[in-house]
């Protein structure tokens, strides 16, 4: 499986400004810029989709271990926090709540341990990945 992208960037870095294209469109010539990447400005940036990407893989592979395990969620929610320092991404942090009928909380954390180290977003980021877990 192949999935795209495509930016298109016209001027400086700091003065200019691109869109960004998704293959299943659900991003359409959508906006990024410097404003939106180091201040307040509307529209996305680089960073905040990785946290995206990150949240969405983790919770989909913390389902398939946790499945694996015998158990089924009733519900994940996971927030990514993407540091940038220096330009370049140096942590991703993963906050995960979950109900998960049945599990205690040590086969809840050695299932949240795998799922990050193995989800493909964790494989593929060169970056500290952190995770904080909270079973309700």
């Amino acid at each position: 499986m192949k999935r795209t992208a495509t930016a298109n960037w016209k001027g400086t870095g700091k003065e200019g400004n691109g869109k960004l294209q998704t293959q299943s469109g659900v991003l359409n010539d959508h906006q990024y810029s410097y404003k939106t990447r180091f201040e307040d400005g509307i529209g996305t940036n680089p960073e905040e989709l990785i946290a995206a990407a990150h949240a969405g893989c983790f919770s989909m592979k913390l389902s398939f271990v946790l499945n694996a395990a015998g158990f089924t969620p009733d519900n994940i929610d996971t927030k990514c926090t993407i540091t940038l320092e220096g330009g370049a991404i140096t942590e991703s942090h993963l906050d995960v709540t979950a109900t998960i009928p049945g599990i205690d909380a040590e086969k809840f954390a050695e299932c949240v341990a795998d799922a990050k180290a193995n989800c493909p977003v964790s494989k593929l980021l060169n970056a500290k990945i952190t995770a904080e877990s909270n079973l309700v």
